[in-house]
């Protein structure tokens, strides 16, 4: 039996990870939530690529503080706040597909 390399196991280990969220989530990487809570569909960057503004499937824009209130408030589908460095940040719920992570959404 050959041996595989590390990084090839490892790389169909995340294959095979990326290919079970797509079918959890309807083979969709942006599949509409099922809640009926807004989702964020795009987002604001600055110059040095912090995320500081998001725009909803409502199309809402909210700046950072108002989305933290409304991901706290579980008014925002498919994100998770927690709490680092001192303060609260938000971010994408690990959920395996690279797509929708906030840092891939498109800009506005």
């Amino acid at each position: 039996m050959e041996q595989q390399s590390f990084e090839q196991i490892y790389a169909d280990y995340k294959n095979a990870g990326a290919q079970q969220a797509l079918e959890e989530n309807g083979g969709t990487t942006g599949s509409p939530d099922a809640s009926g809570k807004e989702q964020i569909v795009a987002v604001r960057k600055n110059d040095d690529g912090d995320l500081i503004a998001f725009k909803t499937s409502a199309g809402r824009e909210l700046d950072y503080v108002t989305a933290l209130q409304d991901a706290k408030a579980g008014k925002l589908a498919h994100v998770d706040v927690f709490h680092k460095y001192g303060r609260d940040i938000l971010r994408s719920e690990p959920d395996g597909i690279k797509e929708n992570n906030l840092d891939n959404l498109p800009t506005f």
